[in-house]
């Protein structure tokens, strides 16, 4: 009957891991590949949005550069174009100068046009003789003189009427000239300059717009990585918790925990227990990082002391729960958490190998295994360089 009933119990345990269990739809192991799959892709996602943030911070990069570069040539732009201006105003106060001459000159010309016409009036009406008929009317010698030399004056007069309304034209039309060359300047310098600040400002709003719309894209890449590696993080926990889960289906198939055979490594310290390793030293988790080395073994796995040593601290440590730490050298020393109990007691002297607690699951813990930490100076290391 008793046979019977350990046959029965062997069996149902051996179904526990090969069987899927209740509201799941793989078996345990089955279930752990899926985890590893699964961490694995994210892994992939994250090497791949972190190729892709980089690339977009260095595109980003570049074109900060060039909106540098393009706010210097609309700076000096607008140097140009507010030197321009005061040449502009330069210009229109000639123009102004030049509209108020061409204004007086017309007027002028106008003036002289009006005497010429009145002294040729004059001289047609007053019928002025010639050089002849002055020489045979006049009454002697000095009267001939008074003459000739009054139709002197009025050819004089007349000659200075012509030339100044010969000059004051010349002189309209010339400035009529200038002001239309003025004109010109003004315009084509003011569309020439305002076109080129214009091409300056629309290729650096088009460079803005381009580095705000990547910066964006960056930003969404940036919270698509952190929910990849948040997701990682619980992945990673539930693994930790299906292998311990794992081996302690295992252990129960094999009886109660025994102290293992010794585990040597290449270096100085022993593994303090045999097991899968499903936390690994620096880990990024939640509130904190990881500084030891999660080992998957069943509840009530002896440990071992990875060498010799005084046992410097054990007790209750807030999340390691059940906790013993042993001093090795005036360096160095090693710590072991979530025990479900202890084996030595503070102050005791252990020989490398010597049990000195239990594996549990105390503390904070998602299951049970062994958290085992090295420490130089205080400060946690990784264990895998010392094991």
């Amino acid at each position: 009957m008793k046979k019977s009933f350990w046959l029965t119990i062997l069996l149902g345990l051996t179904a526990y891991l090969v069987l899927p269990l209740p509201g799941l739809s793989a078996p345990l192991s089955n279930r752990i590949d899926q985890k590893r799959s699964e961490i694995e892709k994210d892994k992939q996602k994250e090497g791949v949005l972190s190729t892709t943030i980089e690339g977009f911070s260095s595109r980003i990069g570049n074109l900060e550069g060039e909106i540098s570069s393009t706010q210097k040539r609309l700076n000096q732009a607008q140097s140009e174009l507010d030197r321009q201006k005061d040449e502009l105003l330069r210009v229109r106060d000639r123009l102004e100068v030049a509209r108020d001459r061409l204004a007086r000159l017309r007027s002028e010309l106008a003036t002289a046009r009006r005497l010429l016409a009145k002294r040729l009036v004059e001289i047609y009406k007053s019928d002025t003789p010639d050089a002849l008929t002055v020489v045979l009317e006049s009454d002697g010698f000095a009267d001939l003189l008074e003459r000739s030399e009054f139709l002197e004056r009025i050819s004089d007069q007349d000659r200075e009427i012509t030339d100044r309304v010969r000059g004051l034209r010349n002189q309209a039309q010339d400035q009529a000239v200038e002001l239309a060359d003025l004109e010109q300047r003004e315009q084509l310098a003011a569309e020439r300059i305002l076109h080129e600040r214009d091409q300056i400002a629309s290729a650096q709003n088009q460079l803005v717009s381009s580095r705000d719309q990547l910066a964006s894209a960056r930003a969404d890449k940036q919270g698509a990585l952190a929910s990849v590696r948040e997701h990682r993080g619980v992945l990673e926990d539930d693994l930790a918790s299906l292998e311990a889960e794992q081996a302690r289906v295992a252990a129960a198939l094999q009886g109660s925990p025994a102290p293992g055979p010794v585990k040597q490594g290449s270096g100085q310290l022993i593994w303090p227990v045999s097991g899968p390793v499903t936390g690994v030293f620096g880990e990024v988790r939640p509130g904190h990082i990881h500084a030891g080395v999660d080992i998957a073994v069943p509840e009530g796995t002896p440990i071992r002391a990875a060498d010799s040593g005084r046992v410097a601290l054990m007790g209750w440590v807030g999340g390691y729960g059940n906790y013993t730490c042993i001093q090795h050298t005036a360096t160095m020393s090693t710590c072991y958490g979530h025990q479900s109990r202890f084996g030595t007691s503070n102050g005791a002297s252990v020989s490398q190998g010597q049990v000195i607690g239990y594996s549990g699951n105390t503390g904070n813990s998602t299951g049970p295994h062994l958290h085992f930490e090295v420490r130089i100076n205080g400060n946690p290391v990784d264990p895998m360089g010392y094991l």
